[in-house]
């Protein structure tokens, strides 16, 4: 781990992958870095708006809400992400890969302000199985932090425990979740998340 999760949100590794992405930026002093982090915050929660952030070639986001309805609003925990990736969807997530905003934590302690949240893979909240429409398996989970520590801010994206979803009851969703599951390990996931990482703070290459 390269950074300190002051919010209590990442778990331990124990099995598969890990992938981290992050970013800093130093500011001239703490009135900047308060407004920059209050900027990539926004964003950071956004999470409808996070293909605009991270480029092209990365997955499209959509908060629904418990009750299955799309709404345009920060995240909070108990919502469901729907994403929708380069590539074939996953039948049982009726074309979209779905994972559950399980944990967001905050804090704010003067010179140090941190925000976040994890999310784990999930079956079709609305569909009739009860199997992971995702393809990575129900142990994964991503986590998403900003956070501010005097006059410099840093972005930091944290997937563990990294395996392919092999446990899809249809054929086709297992041959993909398997190979798609694969290559997100394999380095998509680790482009993905840098370029969403560089994109909450405005890091200019």
């Amino acid at each position: 781990m390269k950074q300190k999760d002051h919010i209590g949100i990442v778990p331990m590794q124990f099995k598969g992958k890990e992938i981290e992405a992050e970013a800093t930026k130093d500011l001239n002093d703490e009135t900047d870095a308060k407004r920059s982090y209050k900027e990539a915050k926004k964003k950071l929660l956004d999470v409808n708006n996070w293909k605009k952030i991270a480029g092209a070639i990365t997955a499209n986001f959509q908060i629904i809400d418990e009750k299955g309805k799309v709404v345009n609003r920060e995240v909070k925990k108990g919502d469901y992400l729907r994403i929708d990736i380069p590539g074939p969807g996953s039948k049982e997530g009726d074309g979209y890969d779905w994972v559950l905003v399980e944990e967001l934590n905050e804090i704010d302690k003067g010179s140090l302000q941190s925000v976040g949240f994890r999310v784990r893979p999930h079956e079709n909240p609305f569909g009739e199985k009860n199997e992971t429409a995702h393809f990575y398996s129900k142990d994964a989970t991503s986590s998403f932090i900003i956070t501010r520590e005097n006059s410099k801010i840093i972005s930091w994206i944290i997937d563990r425990n990294l395996l392919p979803n092999t446990e899809s009851g249809s054929l086709g969703d297992k041959v993909r979740d398997v190979a798609v599951g694969v290559s997100g390990i394999a380095g998509f996931s680790r482009i993905q998340w840098q370029g969403l990482a560089d994109g909450l703070i405005e890091n200019k290459k």
